[in-house]
């Protein structure tokens, strides 16, 4: 296996499926015991996203560089990124989407996470903080991971904002699995992938990859 191909979104010879999601083979056996514990506890688990491949990633960041998919702030109001020069779009779209090659969902260990049967049939899944947050409909299954991920080998990389990516606490992450592969999503094979690509922005992003590989890739939340 090519780990820096795989970590970099470029490779699937590390998946397998997983109720209709592709998944690294390592994290079966954890996410099904994972999935079977919160159904126990009265939560329909359910993934949203798991593994995304750099072109399906660079779709969502092309299309958002170009302003053809809305950009948001942290208050949820949204950007508009006419007014903003090529490294300050890549930093406002990085607080929610990751550069391609740079996501963590390329690892096939990162998942983003719901409960089903606490989704209100009028709601649609918006995957925005508040739906976890005290009175929104995941608020339990929220607290509920925080206390039972662990056990299951999981934490979440995003579960503050620490001043890159914003809090994100859906996102799950195989600590195992994932940190095996961050070790090979380095700038030099982040730099591979998209100089080989076509990717909005890319000069740029080239040209301030070290600073953006510290404040966005690298700054998550780590687990004790």
């Amino acid at each position: 296996m090519d780990y820096s191909q795989v970590a970099c979104g470029l490779s699937k010879s590390h998946l397998t499926d997983w109720y209709s999601h592709g998944v690294h083979t390592d994290v079966v056996s954890d996410l099904t015991a994972l999935a079977f514990a919160a159904k126990k506890a009265g939560f329909d688990f359910c993934i949203a996203s798991a593994h995304r491949d750099f072109a399906r990633q660079a779709t969502i960041w092309n299309t958002k560089f170009v302003a053809e998919r809305p950009v948001y702030d942290l208050q949820g109001n949204k950007v508009e990124l006419t007014q903003l020069n090529d490294i300050q779009r890549c930093e406002a779209i990085m607080l929610f989407s990751a550069l391609p090659g740079a996501s963590r969902h390329h690892f096939g260990s990162d998942f983003d996470v719901y409960a089903k049967n606490c989704l209100p049939p009028s709601q649609s899944l918006q995957l925005e903080p508040w739906e976890y947050q005290i009175g929104g409909p995941f608020a339990e299954f929220n607290q509920w991971l925080d206390e039972h991920l662990t056990d299951y080998g999981f934490f979440k990389p995003y579960a503050h904002f620490q001043g890159g990516v914003a809090q994100e606490p859906w996102h799950i992450s195989h600590r195992l699995v994932a940190t095996q592969l961050e070790q090979h999503q380095t700038i030099e094979n982040i730099t591979a992938a998209l100089v080989a690509n076509d990717v909005s922005g890319k000069q740029t992003i080239l040209n301030h990859l070290p600073s953006l590989y510290k404040r966005f890739i690298t700054n998550i939340t780590v687990p004790l």
